[in-house]
């Protein structure tokens, strides 16, 4: 085909689009909206069954009852109605949620998709119900409990360094803790509520703002987001003290002879405990049952201890026994 009898063919297909006048595109323009406006309409006035979501809303005394995982917000349903009633629905205007009423704490944590159909149909204006698509609604609910817990001091943390100690009882302000929520979330905090303190190997005496942490937040509110708590801090001193050991399960008819005859005893102590330990709050002992007989040495056991010594330490750790 020669490029000019192509040419040809071409012209012959565009002649008619070609603007006759200058507003023949805007005239062009408008009839397809136009047309496409009366088409719409057209459809929009017929009836159509479709599969589709519908809204639903939960009911229930939000100071009795709390859910405890998200509550579902709608079903799969299959209706039919007029185009305008769906399209409405589809851009989700002026539509009512179906409502689920929840008056008391319910047995099961389960809706059947069919126990739903009443509530639908009271609320779906203009469109039929046809069947219900969702077969179970899962939920679950607790009931809303306050609980007052009283706060103490974590006796697990280390909070002064190895020469300083904590004086009992520390001060906390307040002393109590109300929380309220699920009954399953509320009902397994421990008692007493534990704190821990920002801040360790305090040296001197301080006042710390401790922050209330626990799980299950937004669930679980507290009246209260942190405590202030007071504590008194004193130095130690280190103290030595000789001990003589006593000697259990001895070989009957041996005579001991100990090199060492008495140990020596470093601990730490606060400055005005010296007049309340002395040597009979110490309780060390030579076992023999823990003899070694290769070097005839055995460990010194410190038995008892006075509840003001801290870090004991006993000198020397094996000892020379002489069994004759």
């Amino acid at each position: 085909m020669s490029f000019e009898k192509a040419r040809n063919i071409i012209l012959w297909f565009v002649r008619p689009f070609k603007p006759q006048t200058e507003h023949y595109w805007r005239i062009v323009v408008l009839c397809f909206v136009a047309a496409s406006t009366f088409w719409l309409l057209n459809a929009l006035n017929k009836s159509y069954s479709t599969q589709t979501t519908y809204p639903i809303r939960f009911v229930y005394n939000d100071q009795r009852l709390v859910p405890i995982k998200p509550l579902p917000e709608e079903v799969t349903v299959n209706v039919t109605g007029k185009g305008w009633k769906l399209l409405r629905k589809s851009l989700k205007v002026e539509v009512q949620p179906a409502e689920i009423y929840i008056r008391n704490l319910p047995r099961n944590n389960y809706l059947l998709g069919s126990a739903l159909r009443p509530a639908l149909v009271n609320a779906m204006d203009g469109l039929q119900l046809n069947f219900v698509v969702t077969d179970t609604l899962f939920f679950n609910f607790n009931n809303q409990v306050n609980r007052r817990i009283p706060l103490q001091l974590d006796p697990s943390q280390k909070v002064t360094d190895d020469r300083h100690a904590l004086l009992r009882p520390v001060r906390i302000s307040p002393d109590t803790i109300t929380f309220r929520g699920p009954s399953s979330m509320v009902d397994s905090l421990p008692s007493p509520f534990l704190l821990r303190l920002p801040a360790t190997n305090l040296t001197e005496n301080a006042k710390v703002n401790v922050p209330i942490e626990f799980d299950n937040k937004p669930l679980v509110q507290a009246d209260i987001s942190e405590a202030t708590v007071s504590v008194r801090i004193k130095p130690l001193q280190q103290r030595e003290m000789l001990v003589t050991p006593e000697l259990v399960n001895v070989p009957l008819q041996r005579e001991v002879a100990l090199r060492p005859q008495v140990l020596l005893i470093r601990y730490l102590a606060l400055e005005d405990s010296g007049a309340i330990i002395n040597a009979n709050a110490f309780r060390a002992v030579v076992d023999f049952a823990k003899y070694n007989k290769q070097d005839s040495t055995v460990t010194p056991e410190l038995v008892q201890k006075p509840a003001g010594a801290r870090s004991v330490s006993l000198w020397p750790e094996r000892i020379k026994a002489i069994l004759e």
